[in-house]
């Protein structure tokens, strides 16, 4: 008897993942990827007798699928996909494929900023206190891969909208919307009510035994949040005392602010967040404070690299919209100079126009077209030039500070002009600063 043949589009972590997962529950499988597949991926795909191509779709095998496992990155505009929903094959992502073949339960956290930093302190929260959990999604490990086994009673997954644009089955036990901010706006038509769309799809099969977590102060949440079935905890700032208060099943706990180690308002909402969620699971409170102090956070957010000649760098790579970087520039002191720029998606720069005239006394443009900047700032910062290498930007950033105490690097922009990823952005910044000791 014939297998049906699910074909995965891409061929990363998620990619791998999903074509391990199909072969294990007995598909036919095919990995094609148009790009080239790393030689870990191919090594594994190899290793377990997965047919795969690279540099090329080939159309009529893929046509062929009873499903595809599409990866993130792929837009829907792409002409092999066109093709496929032509066709009425159904297209799904790793998430959604995963989550057919578990019965665990799902913390899923989505937004535009803060995500990663939320999803790795709920995972160390739970994980520390004895909670059978996994992580997966957008961190970058394949929910699929663990699933085989499926050795784990709860997942905490990160999803970006794009991850969303193909979950339909998928259920989240606990759902977290931190924030919604003009972001990846070339990929929704341009269109925000687009965007928030696809971040309110973490709602979607939710019943009244679950729960839902968002952000209060949130503007765009709070204008567009639709009827909602899930209980709903809304983490507020303004109504945090000289203590920090959190409901959770129907009972409020309190605890030092001290607890909190992380720097900067975005990481107490990030940490307020987490929280709550262990608090629902009836984490005991002293074993959450305790997770709190051991917990280290990712790289490339907020990330003090150096302090030379009383000058302080700071990495803040991840910060890829604009509603990052005002949450970092919020936490640096005035006269800081501020290296941005890359692939602008669409920013609109007047929501930082009143911090930047405050904290920056100079701008470094690090990027191949740095108009949009030096067209919006340049009458705005008393310094400002272009830059098209970390090491140039450094050094103009480091003469004009003089002694100031702040290099920020938060970018507002993607990486893709001069860098592989922000992870590579933020990797040079570092290795051009501890260069200078």
């Amino acid at each position: 008897m014939q297998k049906d043949l699910v074909v995965v589009l891409g061929a990363g972590e998620s990619g791998v993942g999903a074509g391990l997962l199909a072969q294990a529950k007995g598909f036919e499988v095919f990995v094609s990827d148009f790009g080239e597949i790393s030689e870990v991926f191919q090594e594994e795909l190899l290793s377990n007798n997965i047919p795969f191509e690279q540099g090329k779709h080939t159309e009529e095998k893929i046509l062929s699928a009873r499903a595809i496992v599409k990866s993130p990155g792929i837009p829907d505009t792409v002409s092999i996909v066109q093709k496929a929903l032509e066709k009425g094959i159904e297209i799904i992502s790793e998430i959604e494929f995963a989550s057919r073949f578990t019965n665990a339960f799902f913390i899923a956290i989505t937004g535009s900023n803060g995500k990663t930093t939320t999803t790795l302190l709920t995972y160390h929260l739970l994980k520390e206190a004895g909670l059978n959990v996994g992580i997966a999604g957008n961190v970058g490990y394949s929910l699929a891969k663990q699933v085989i086994e499926d050795k784990h009673e709860y997942y905490v997954l990160e999803l970006s909208s794009f991850q969303l644009d193909n979950m339909y089955a998928f259920k989240a036990n606990i759902a977290v919307l931190l924030n919604i901010t003009p972001d990846h706006l070339d990929r929704y038509e341009y269109k925000l009510e687009n965007y928030i769309a696809s971040k309110y799809r973490i709602l979607q099969n939710m019943t009244s035994d679950d729960v839902f977590i968002s952000y209060r102060e949130d503007k765009i949440v709070n204008e567009t949040l639709p009827q909602i079935t899930p209980n709903h905890l809304a983490i507020s700032l303004k109504e945090q005392g000289e203590e920090l208060n959190i409901q959770a099943n129907n009972k409020e706990y309190t605890f030092s602010k001290d607890i909190i180690h992380l720097k900067g308002e975005h990481n107490l909402i990030n940490s307020l967040v987490a929280m709550s969620v262990a608090l629902t699971l009836n984490i005991d409170k002293s074993k959450i404070v305790e997770a709190l102090a051991s917990f280290e956070n990712a790289p490339h957010r907020l990330q003090e690299v150096a302090e030379i000649d009383g000058i302080r760098y700071i990495n803040d790579s991840k910060a890829t919209n604009v509603d990052a970087v005002k949450y970092a520039l919020g936490s640096v002191p005035k006269g800081t100079i501020w290296i941005a720029g890359g692939v602008d998606k669409g920013n609109d720069y007047t929501e930082i126009e009143e911090l930047v005239k405050e904290k920056v006394e100079g701008l470094v443009c690090l990027g191949t077209d740095n108009s949009a900047l030096v067209s919006f700032f340049g009458e705005q910062v008393a310094q400002i030039s272009e830059a098209d290498s970390m090491k140039e930007a450094i050094e103009q950033a480091t003469r004009m500070a003089q002694g100031k105490q702040c290099v920020l690097l938060s970018p507002a922009c993607a990486s893709f002009d001069l860098f592989k990823s922000y992870i590579d952005r933020g990797d040079q910044f570092i290795e051009q600063v501890n260069y200078m000791k």
